[in-house]
């Protein structure tokens, strides 16, 4: 009996118990529901972990002013490409229409449309919308789009223009007709053609047919540098590239998205473009700065480029000499080793731009294991992002026809369902097909140089491309700093980081935008070749001040070398005024500021910013403004051009240059 008892008395306790954990965890979900009920789902979980070893820096001392702050004396250069003075709006009396096929990449695309667009206005002409080759057709291409809307917003850029020149979306239906007849003249203009070639060859065909094609292969169709008479078309340019074309919403979303996910933890992000390409490096002759299969595939592509005559140079060339010239892309390992020599902590955040990368990411290795917080578009999105961007495309291999059977086969499959009896051994295999990867690998298996024809999954991939290189340019562009790795493509014509640092320059003049000389550079790594991860103090020192005065000495080289080959790398003067009130503070409060308005000379900004934008900048608080005239910040220190002592063919004062050292030792910075 008593043992009934406990065993009733245990009962009961364990029924109270769990009625007290029933009761206990209904509770916790009346609270937790909630909350829950108040919780807004994040973005999606990004790839990449934010590590940082160090804390936030202040944002007035030396250290940040260095790694992040704005360049001082290009912050009065402002953007302006409003037409000044006598500017026609276009007529309905146009002497016809210009139909336009767009072939290349992403940075070919952009200055031919810039190119087209000055050219119609040149003519007197009705530009249609662009057609993109890359997109077009049934290519396995979405389409939803159409071929310019693939990539760029239509109507925007319609708007834009507006008086500008008459843009249409589509030719005449009887027009169109005789397009489809091929009853209207087609030029396949050349590179960097002259105004006179458009007036004295396209504009009669124009008056006499009403209506002609233009075919741009190259990347461009009109010289960079105009005649002074035709300044005017140089703005014209840059309404177009800074203004009119605008990504389609979907593209612009997903970059503005990415991009605030880079600011999410709070601090600035540098971008990084390395700008090589299998064609970059064939084109330059830099195939010894890689070994074993890479160094064969860049000279077979050398040599289908001889062949096609699209590189007059001879086969083999020296790529040491081209490296010491400054005429190879410098590698991921060399950038990284400047950006930790310049001050970069190991957990600065760095955004990797550029969707092919030769030698794929194994070259990327050192870099990443100096800076581990390196993403990339793949890092701070998800492939569901991606895709929809994309828009619908239907499968590639659902819809294929089966191939018929050949004999051997029929056979193996006739011995595949044989009785049991003795079995000989089956044929052998077929030699296995594949596809190509884009690095040339058909070359070995069918043994021969005529490339074969695109599958539609690379034409897919290409127009991907596209998309994948304007999301990078999109966020290059708002970055805190940018360091190009070449600006040259496999053409020798301007890449994509030509293209963002002329953006940046426009757009943002005083923004942290490096320009390094890689000849100076690669005599840098010259002299510490044997302690390349250990340079010391002076090393150091010396990197710093070279990448400080190219920051601004960039820009004379950019506007020597650079400019005449595309007007979008490099669109000042021409497109950009002078604020004055910051020029007429310098007068009054620093010293030396009659050498510092000479440096404006340089640069050939003399025009003023119009009134309406000086009431703009006149609205920033007074307490900003004295914090950013008073004394002699370290970024003024570092590119005031009345110095005393000269380093590799540019004066750089040493007091002040110990006085930046003796800043950042006080500061904690590195030595």
């Amino acid at each position: 009996m008593v043992l009934k008892s406990r065993m009733k008395w245990a009962a009961l306790g364990g029924l109270v118990l769990s009625a007290f954990s029933l009761f206990t965890h209904c509770l916790l979900a009346v609270y937790s529901g909630r909350s829950l009920s108040q919780y807004q789902e994040p973005d999606p979980v990004l790839s990449w972990v934010q590590r940082f070893q160090t804390g936030t820096l202040p944002t007035l001392s030396p250290i940040y002013r260095r790694l992040w702050g704005p360049i001082r004396p290009l912050g009065s250069i402002l953007p302006h490409a409003n037409p000044r003075g006598s500017y026609k709006a276009p007529t309905s009396e146009a002497n016809g229409y210009i139909f336009v096929k767009i072939q290349g990449g992403f940075h070919e695309i952009r200055n031919s449309i810039c190119d087209v667009v000055a050219v119609s206005r040149l003519l007197n002409a009705t530009l249609v919308i662009p057609v993109l080759q890359p997109t077009t057709g049934n290519k396995g291409v979405s389409s939803d789009f159409k071929s310019f809307t693939y990539l760029y917003n239509e109507d925007q850029f319609i708007v834009a223009l507006a008086k500008d020149i008459n843009v249409v979306k589509a030719l005449p239906k009887n027009i169109k007709a005789a397009k489809r007849r091929k009853e209207i003249p087609s030029f396949k203009v050349p590179y960097s053609a002259s105004p006179d070639y458009y007036i004295e060859v396209v504009l009669p065909a124009l008056k006499q047919y009403v209506v002609v094609e233009l075919k741009v292969a190259d990347g461009g169709c009109l010289q960079a540098i105009l005649p002074p008479q035709l300044e005017e078309y140089q703005r014209l340019r840059c309404r177009v590239a800074f203004h009119a074309l605008l990504f389609r919403q979907e593209v612009q979303d997903l970059g503005m998205k990415m991009l605030h996910r880079l600011r999410a933890s709070g601090r600035p992000f540098l971008a990084y473009d390395s700008g090589m390409t299998l064609d970059t490096l064939a084109y330059h002759g830099c195939a010894e700065l890689f070994q074993d299969i890479h160094n064969e595939l860049i000279q077979r592509r050398r040599r289908w480029m001889i062949k096609h005559k699209l590189i007059k140079d001879k086969l083999s060339v020296d790529s040491m000499k081209q490296r010491l010239n400054g005429s190879c892309p410098l590698m991921p390992e060399e950038v990284g080793i400047l950006l930790h020599a310049f001050g970069y902590s190991s957990d600065t955040v760095i955004y990797v731009s550029g969707g092919e990368l030769f030698g794929g990411q194994r070259i990327m290795i050192p870099f990443h294991g100096m800076f581990e917080n390196a993403i990339d578009r793949t890092s701070i999105s998800t492939v569901e992002e991606l895709t929809s961007i994309y828009g619908h495309e239907e499968s590639l291999f659902t819809d294929l026809p089966q191939q018929p059977l050949n004999k051997e086969e029929v056979l193996l499959e006739a011995w595949k369902t044989s009785g049991p009896r003795p079995r000989p051994l089956p044929p052998p295999p077929a030699r296995p097909k594949y596809q190509s990867t884009g690095n040339d690998w058909w070359r070995w298996i069918a043994n021969t140089n005529e490339k074969p024809e695109m599958t539609l999954m690379e034409l897919r991939t290409n127009a991907h491309k596209l998309i994948w290189e304007a999301i990078d340019y999109l966020i290059s562009v708002e970055a805190d700093a940018f360091f190009p790795g070449f600006d040259r493509d496999g053409k020798g014509h301007l890449n994509l980081a030509s293209l963002i640092m002329g953006h940046r320059l426009y757009l943002y003049a005083a923004s942290k935008t490096f320009r390094p000389n890689r000849e100076v550079v690669a005599k840098l790594f010259e002299e510490t070749r044997s302690h390349l991860y250990k340079g010391n103090q002076t090393w150091h020192l010396l990197v710093r001040d070279h990448l400080n005065r190219t920051a601004l000495d960039g820009l004379n080289e950019a506007s020597m070398n650079l400019k005449p080959l595309s007007f979008l790398s490099h669109p000042i003067p021409e497109c950009s005024c002078l604020r004055q009130d910051r020029l007429e503070a310098a007068g009054r409060n620093a010293a030396g500021s009659s050498k510092r308005l000479n440096s404006w000379v340089l640069f050939g900004v003399t025009y003023s910013c119009p009134a309406w934008m000086e009431t703009e900048i006149s609205t920033v608080s007074e307490k900003e403004v004295d914090t950013e005239e008073a004394g002699d910040l370290l970024s003024e220190q570092i590119f005031q051009w009345n110095n005393s002592q000269e380093i590799g063919g540019t004066e750089i004062s040493g007091r002040e240059d110990a006085q930046i050292v003796d800043e950042e030792y006080l500061e904690g910075g590195e030595g």
